[in-house]
């Protein structure tokens, strides 16, 4: 018999990404609802260690669906990768009365919720919550989105000066260890060529590459590459290999970092967000617990944490063929 749910506590936990607020804005109004208390926890596992827990209503959540970042903050917590942590942050759970939690990150946060179900047999539901896209089991993250108009939009300014000086740009995106933004934002800003961790294009292709460019009347250049590329050590090692190899070529580099995080989220996030956190909160009261809720197909679905954590994200390799046709 899976337990009454009374009260649900929500956090967020590692990198913040546009659409957390709509998303804890979802879970307490979906709480609120359904007739039930819920409890925000500040700095995610870290806060629930030293019990940082405040009643949240429906009011409390007013004005923030249209807000970057999170009310809730975040913080990463190597207490809670201990035994002593996870079992202080119980007893703090315990204590307040929260029966079930609702988790909103990436993979490090859905891995520290996994191991507290295990250990205390104690209900968890997870959102993805990272602009990478990098997570198995659903079509986009909360903040993908977002991330993407951002970065569509900085190329497009770039590309203005890249026109009025004849020049190349290397513009870094985010993506350790997978290449959707860079791959999605290179084709909707038209990039010559789009470097990810998934494909090795070699330095070789890449001259040839930017040659074929500019012999076929190109007198500027924009080339999107992921943070994760294997290519060089870093962007500014290519720059100076390029720049070594065609000297024809005025080389700049934009690192477009943090800036990929921050802002108001799309529409599309935040109605995935309010869609994820209804989904949470009423998988919680059916007595699930262990599961991501994601988007397929257009459609709001279940995947296990552990395989949401263990399975890779692919890349759409239709795109990557569409990526070629479009540098011709």
């Amino acid at each position: 018999m899976p337990k009454t749910i009374k009260k649900v506590g929500v956090l967020t936990s590692g990198g913040d990404s546009p659409g957390m607020n709509a998303a804890i804005r979802s879970v307490v109004r979906t709480c609120a609802y359904h007739n039930i208390e819920c409890i925000g926890i500040y700095r995610g596992y870290q806060g629930m260690i030293e019990g940082d827990f405040k009643d949240m209503g429906p009011r409390s959540v007013n004005n923030i669906v249209n807000k970057g970042g999170t009310i809730l903050k975040s913080a990463r917590s190597l207490e809670f990768k201990t035994p002593e942590g996870r079992k202080k942050a119980h007893e703090n759970l315990t204590k307040a009365g929260i029966d079930a939690l609702v988790v909103i990150g990436g993979d490090g946060t859905f891995t520290g919720g996994l191991l507290f179900n295990s250990e205390f047999n104690f209900p968890v539901m997870g959102i993805p919550g990272t602009i990478d896209n990098d997570i198995f089991g659903t079509s986009h993250t909360l903040g993908y989105d977002t991330a993407l108009n951002t970065v569509v939009d900085v190329i497009d300014k770039i590309r203005d000066t890249a026109s009025s000086h004849n020049r190349l740009f290397f513009v870094e995106v985010m993506g350790r260890d997978a290449g959707h933004i860079a791959l999605n934002a290179g084709i909707g800003a038209g990039a010559e060529e789009i470097l990810i961790p998934e494909e090795d294009l070699g330095l070789d292709r890449l001259l040839e590459s930017l040659q074929k460019s500019k012999a076929s009347g190109k007198s500027s250049s924009i080339v999107v590459i992921a943070e994760g590329d294997k290519i060089g050590k870093n962007v500014f090692e290519l720059k100076d290999y390029v720049e070594a190899n065609l000297p024809e070529y005025d080389v700049r580099v934009s690192v477009l970092g943090h800036m990929q995080r921050g802002g108001s989220p799309s529409c599309f996030d935040r109605v995935l967000a309010s869609r994820l956190g209804v989904k949470a909160v009423e998988s919680l009261l059916e007595g699930k617990s262990s599961y991501m809720v994601g988007l397929q197909n257009d459609q709001v679905t279940l995947t296990p944490l552990e395989q949401a954590i263990k399975g890779e994200s692919m890349i759409d390799r239709e795109l990557l063929r569409v990526s070629d046709i479009m540098s011709t």
